[in-house]
C-alpha cells in the first residue's frame, strides 16, 4: 500500500475498509455487548463465531436482520488493511499466533489514526480553507508518519495528544465552512454536544449549526435543512432522515449513515451513498 499523500484528491478512497486484504481484524479485536446493536456478547480478541476461515462474515448480508447493526455502522477508515498489509507486512494472527495480541492491540491505535486523516483529507478538499492548507498538509503528513511506526512505536503514540491538534485544524475548519451562515443575526446558535434523544426537529433549519458530538438517537430530523453543518461525531442511530437535507455539510462519514434511517428524498453528500436498508425499507 502506497503512501497517502496530502495532495492526493483520491487519499480519501484509502481511508475506507477494504475487507478483502484485512484478516478479519474487526470481527475478532474489537469486543461487544448484547444489545440493539449486538446480537450477543464478544470479548476483545475473541474471533465471532460468524468469521470463517477465509476472513470474510458469514452473515455480511443479513447482519441487521441476523441482529448485527452495529456492524454495519462500524468503519475502520482503512486500518484493517493498513495493519495487515502494512504494519505486519500479509503475517496474519492465525498462523502467528504469537503477534495475535499485539496486532489486536494496534488495530484500535491505527482506527483513530486513519479517522482522523479522513477528517483532515476532507478539510484539505474544501475551498473554504485555503488558508490552512499548509497547516492541514503537514499534519496530515505527521499523521501518515505515525500510521508507518513500528508496532513497537504505534503503541507509545500518546493519541489523545496527537488527536488534540488535529482537532484545532478541524474547529478551524468548521469555522471557515459555516462563517457567512454564523454571521447572519437570527441564526439560531446550537451548543455543541447537544442532547435531541427522540427530539421532534421535523422541518427543523440547522443550516450551518455546530453539531458536534450531538446525540440524535431516535430523533426526527425528516425533511430537516442540516446543510453546511458540522457533524463530527454525531450520533444518528435510529435517526429518522427522510427527507433531509445534508448537502454541504463536513466530517460526516457513512458509519453516521448507515446507523441512521433515511429514503430516496435524503439528500446527502457526494462521498457518501444511501445504505442498502434504506432502499429496502421503501420497495
Amino acid at each position: 500500500m502506497s503512501r497517502i499523500s496530502a495532495t492526493d484528491g483520491n487519499a480519501l478512497k484509502y481511508l475506507s475498509a477494504n475487507c478483502e486484504d484485512c484478516f478479519g481484524l474487526c470481527c475478532v479485536a474489537l469486543p461487544f455487548a448484547k444489545s440493539a446493536d449486538f446480537a450477543f456478547d464478544k470479548d476483545g480478541g475473541t474471533p465471532c463465531p460468524n468469521l470463517q476461515s477465509d476472513y470474510r462474515c458469514g452473515i455480511h448480508n443479513n447482519l441487521r436482520q441476523k441482529g448485527f447493526r452495529g456492524c454495519t455502522a462500524f468503519e475502520c477508515f482503512g486500518a484493517g488493511q493498513k495493519v495487515s498489509q502494512v504494519t505486519y507486512k500479509g503475517n496474519d494472527w492465525r498462523d502467528n499466533t504469537s503477534i495475535a495480541k499485539e496486532m489486536f492491540d494496534i488495530l484500535p491505535i491505527m482506527q483513530q489514526l486513519h479517522e482522523m486523516l479522513w477528517y483532515l483529507n476532507e478539510a484539505l478538499s474544501l475551498e473554504a480553507t485555503k488558508s490552512i492548507h499548509g497547516d492541514l498538509m503537514r499534519c496530515i503528513d505527521e499523521s501518515e508518519q505515525l500510521t508507518e511506526l513500528s508496532p513497537e512505536l504505534m503503541l507509545k503514540i500518546n493519541i489523545p495528544e496527537h488527536r488534540a491538534k488535529v482537532n484545532q485544524l478541524l474547529l478551524q475548519t468548521s469555522e471557515l465552512v459555516r462563517v457567512n451562515i454564523l454571521a447572519k443575526k437570527n441564526q439560531k446558535k446550537i451548543s455543541r454536544g447537544r442532547d435531541f434523544i427522540g427530539a421532534k426537529l421535523k422541518g427543523a433549519n440547522l443550516r450551518g449549526a455546530n453539531l458536534r458530538g450531538a446525540l440524535f438517537i431516535a430523533a426526527d430530523l425528516r425533511d430537516a435543512d442540516l446543510t453546511l453543518t458540522d457533524l463530527i461525531g454525531a450520533d444518528f442511530r435510529d435517526t429518522d432522515l427522510r427527507g433531509a437535507n445534508l448537502t454541504g455539510c463536513i466530517f460526516l462519514t457513512q458509519a453516521q449513515i448507515n446507523a441512521a434511517l433515511g429514503d430516496s428524498n435524503t439528500k446527502l453528500p457526494t462521498s457518501l451513498i444511501i445504505p442498502a436498508h434504506w432502499r429496502e425499507k421503501h420497495k
